[in-house]
């Protein structure tokens, strides 16, 4: 078995780790190894083995020849301090503490005032599958621990966010909530980004956010669907938080199918998940693997190490060779930052031209954007004329399902040639590229619900 890397800040919130371990020391899986030092979560040990190097980013340790499933198991307490002492963090974003999420540190005065749970089950970038296997394997849990964590916020009622498409998952849920009035769920459509939190909270209680507002502002807690599980295995196992349910595919041999590997140990390599999966394929090669998903994922290498919000791993097509055509960039606060969107135009071998905004792209205080109504965009007719006065040929755009389809209303026509940033992953996935939005009517008898199912398609 191969080292395993624990990163010392395993999101992209708050700041690293203390090691409290040295180089030499011997490690039991489960074992508390480093504890925030500010923002963070604790962090334990996903094997038994010797740590062989501590720096300033990550606790580097050798396994054991046998592992064992057993682990150290955290001090029984109250459900807040075992979710707090497990490490348990948000695993479908940017890893928040969960204990900080849902209690304020006031005895006498929750976080909600008879508010709502909203848990994400949305699994919300297209081509994963692991948070909704989860579901169909154990929905008695997710309703326990939604109960967990309602008690602690002061939640009066639990809404269950899901696709619509979850068919299976749906039905399991349906048939525990029979019996729940303080549950219920909440289909939404598939298109993205259903599972951002302020999108759950417009879909779910009919309240629109503005960028800058968190759900505590419509006295709301999101959450997602894994973070769940992870606060009941705190609570009712005294597990702590060392291990990860991740989805891999792509252009894996054997095919594009998804791959779920359950109870991945924090801190093993991408290229151990890939092999296990199959292997990246040989003869069609891959252009780059993803973390996380095709729209927020970020690129990665074999030699990565799975963290706590590692929620997939996806090899793309590989890149076509633009040679040097100029490339308009259109970034949207719903998919990669400008940054990404950059990194993939080189990818591409294309001459960054010209960087427009979607006007709904709000820049916050600390520089990031966020979406002002995400998945209700407005046209792009500005951008695209940006474009083509600047002398573009191609445009790629990191757009929503609806902002695609409104930059596509009329980019071609003016003979641009849209690219969408996921278009190599959604490829490689045999899943439809975002270009244009259809709409159309269905019946779900089964669900004995009339929908508007959306999709994307692909425009030749």
């Amino acid at each position: 078995m191969e080292n395993i890397q624990v990163l010392l800040k395993q999101g992209a919130v708050g700041k690293p780790c203390g090691a409290i371990v040295k180089k030499g020391d011997r490690v039991k899986r489960g074992q508390l190894i480093a504890v925030p030092t500010g923002l963070g979560a604790n962090l334990h040990s996903s094997i038994s083995g010797e740590v062989v190097d501590v720096n300033d980013e990550l606790i580097l340790i050798q396994p054991d020849a046998e592992q064992h499933k057993t682990y150290e198991k955290i001090n029984k307490g109250t459900n807040l301090e075992m979710i707090k002492e497990a490490g348990v963090v948000g695993q479908g974003g940017a890893g928040f503490p969960t204990y900080i999420k849902i209690y304020n540190g006031q005895e006498d005065k929750p976080v909600l005032d008879h508010g709502y749970i909203l848990v994400n089950a949305s699994e919300c970038e297209p081509g994963l599958r692991h948070n909704i296997l989860q579901i169909e394997e154990n929905p008695a849990a997710l309703l326990r621990g939604i109960h967990y964590i309602m008690e602690i916020a002061g939640a009066d009622k639990g809404i269950i966010a899901i696709k619509k498409k979850n068919r299976q998952a749906v039905e399991a849920l349906d048939e525990l909530l029979k019996d729940d009035p303080s549950v219920e769920r909440h289909l939404l459509p598939d298109i993205y980004p259903m599972g951002e939190e302020r999108a759950v909270v417009r879909e779910c209680l009919g309240i629109e956010l503005e960028p800058d507002k968190l759900p505590s502002a419509a006295n709301a807690i999101v959450i997602n669907s894994e973070t769940v599980y992870s606060c009941v295995a705190a609570i009712e196992e005294q597990k702590p938080c060392i291990d990860k349910w991740v989805t891999v595919r792509g252009m894996i041999k054997g095919g594009s199918q998804a791959h779920v590997f359950k109870n991945v140990p924090i801190g093993i390599s991408v290229r151990t998940l890939v092999e296990r999966a199959g292997g990246a394929d040989e003869d069609c090669g891959y252009g780059e693997i993803i973390m996380g998903g095709p729209f927020m994922g970020k690129s990665t290498t074999l030699e990565a190490p799975i963290t706590k919000t590692t929620g997939a791993l996806i090899l793309t097509r590989p890149f076509r060779d633009l040679k040097g055509a100029k490339v308009g960039i259109l970034v949207c606060a719903c998919g990669g930052n400008l940054e990404r969107m950059q990194e993939l135009v080189q990818k591409y071998n294309g001459t960054e031209t010209c960087v427009c905004y979607c006007k709904q792209a709000q820049e916050m205080p600390n520089g990031t954007r966020k979406c002002e109504r995400p998945g209700n965009c407005p046209g792009q007719v500005q951008n695209n004329l940006d474009f083509k006065k600047a002398g573009c040929e191609y445009v790629i755009i990191g757009n929503c399902s609806d902002c695609s389809n409104t930059v596509m209303a009329s980019g071609p026509k003016m003979g641009l040639k849209i690219m969408h940033m996921t278009d190599l992953a959604m490829m490689a996935v045999d899943h439809p590229l975002y270009r244009t939005l259809r709409v159309s009517k269905q019946v779900s008898q089964d669900l004995d619900v009339v929908d508007n199912v959306e999709d994307n398609e692909t425009v030749q």
